[in-house]
């Protein structure tokens, strides 16, 4: 009789709960039998394991095999638990030392050859292993993953062979390049300015307030008036990650499966899913919970192009996590929570035939048409801001020099660094009694205000949101304290609210 532990790493999320694999060899009938709750794919491990033990030249003992993944109560799937099953198989058996299991982690899918294959959300593992200080194997595929966390125990395995030579000391493994040189190579490929778009002075000083304090923001025109270039155009106005936050974010798209850019590694994501989505695909869930479009634009931009498009249900499922910075996906089997604080950037036309001044359509057929935003839902946007047609002749007048996205990043930059001194936290990011004590606003401007929300009829949250935007305009042009001017220009960001006021005065 003989007993073997290997410690791998389950994945439960952005998660990585230590499992323990307990291999027990005895005497009786030869079986292979796996439990510890196993899904499908784990069970397989049976057949992958044996032909990849026989393959790379080691005995499979002809022997009664019971392998228990603990804890039990925790669900495992995927081809992950191959590796630490036959390296615990090898040292049941004594074909490798055990006493090299102390202190290490093993993590990787066997092929029937015994080589070992790449995971996915393996950074999760990676984290949770640095944080134990164990030494690391995983699948040499999975290096640059690796090298984001620059964890110096990480080895990397190719096959199974090269692994027990290793443990027995006559083989040397690759270890983590602590500067490889990739994770220093610039973003390449043409950049995309805001000097490309042409007019709309208006939308470009709101999307540089949008950039400035984290605003959620909406732009309203008729068709090709120059709403998706503007929202594709915000990226290059933000901050690049710092490490830490890069690193929350790869570890996301880690457990989605995607893969992580190397020259794009400080980028923010920005996530532009089509209006056919389901509310799984944006939000996140599945019998295997999976982060959502709006987790892998955590810390970015998620853009909704078209948004009157989308099901009103899917939309309405977007205001809690734009609340909350968080959204938790609950089933029978497991309970995950993944990150979700990004910035909702959404753009349509003001009417179903493009354009409100058109006689197409009613005053009632365009109510109906903007009635697919619930009111809850337009009450979570910053500023709504509208991009008009351009004046005849604009297109064919020699053109001023615009400012590019390099100068107003620098702007924006600035104002942000002013925002996280004061209060360490964003504008948009501020509760009601942070924003009492920052907004630095005298009453009869904060009675100005009131008025104006009264006469609008917006909520008690679109009175927080203008104070918000009103005290980013004032970061923008350096003014510590929130003044009349500021409030009057957040208060021409709200296109929604006019369009609707007018609407019902017809």
């Amino acid at each position: 009789m003989a007993i073997a532990c290997v410690v791998t790493r389950a994945c439960c999320g952005v998660e990585a709960p230590k499992v323990t694999v307990e291999v027990h060899l005895s005497n009786g009938l030869p079986a292979f039998n796996l439990v510890g709750l196993p899904e499908t794919s784990v069970k397989e491990a049976r057949e992958r394991v044996r032909s990849a033990l026989i393959n790379a030249g080691f005995e499979f003992p002809m022997q009664r095999i019971t392998v228990n993944l603990a804890p039990a109560d925790l669900p495992k799937q995927g081809g992950r638990y191959d590796l630490p099953i036959a390296i615990g198989i090898l040292a049941a058996s004594g074909q490798v030392p055990s006493d090299k299991l102390a202190h290490s982690e093993f993590i990787g899918e066997l092929a029937l050859s015994g080589e070992v294959r790449p995971c996915i959300g393996i950074l999760p593992a990676i984290i949770a292993a640095k944080n134990q200080q164990h030494q690391l194997f995983i699948p040499l595929e999975n290096r640059r993953e690796a090298e984001l966390v620059g964890f110096e125990q990480t080895h990397f395995v190719a096959h199974l062979q090269h692994l027990a030579a290793f443990m027995h000391g006559q083989a040397q493994l690759p270890l983590v390049d602590q500067q490889p040189q990739w994770f220093e190579d610039e973003a390449t490929g043409p950049q995309l300015c805001l000097s490309e778009v042409i007019g709309q002075y208006q939308a470009k000083q709101g999307l540089e307030i949008a950039a400035a304090g984290g605003h959620n923001t909406l732009f309203l025109g008729p068709p090709g008036t120059g709403k998706s270039m503007l929202a594709n155009r915000i990226i290059p106005l933000l901050p690049k990650l710092s490490y830490e936050e890069a690193i929350d974010v790869a570890a996301i798209h880690s457990v989605a499966g995607l893969n992580i850019k190397p020259n794009a590694f400080l980028e923010r994501p920005f996530r532009a899913p089509h209006h056919t989505c389901s509310s799984i695909s944006l939000v996140g869930g599945g019998s295997i919970p999976k982060p959502g479009e709006i987790s892998l634009a955590h810390r970015g931009i998620l853009f909704l192009d078209e948004i009157a498009e989308f099901p009103r249900k899917v939309l309405d499922c977007l205001r809690e996590p734009m609340e909350s910075g968080e959204v938790v996906i609950s089933r029978a089997a497991a309970k995950v929570k993944f990150s979700s604080r990004f910035q909702l950037i959404a753009a349509m036309n003001p009417s179903p035939c493009g354009d409100v001044d058109n006689a197409r359509s009613t005053p009632d057929q365009i109510q109906r048409y903007l009635s697919k935003l619930s009111g809850p839902f337009l009450d979570r946007f910053d500023l709504t801001i509208e991009v008009p047609k351009l004046p005849a002749g604009t297109l064919t007048q020699p053109q001023q020099t615009a400012e590019s996205s390099e100068i107003i990043a620098k702007r924006v930059n600035q104002a942000r660094q002013i925002q996280l001194s004061r209060a360490g936290l964003l504008n948009s990011e501020l509760s009601p009694s942070l924003l009492k004590q920052h907004l630095n606003m005298n009453q009869a401007d904060l009675e100005f205000l009131d008025a104006s929300v009264q006469q609008l009829g917006l909520s008690v949250r679109s009175f927080h949101r203008i104070q918000r935007v009103a005290r980013t305009i004032a970061d923008l042009q350096q003014s510590k304290t929130t003044e009349r001017r500021h409030i009057a220009q957040a208060l021409g960001y709200r296109a929604m609210d006019r369009l609707m006021h007018r609407l019902s005065q017809q």
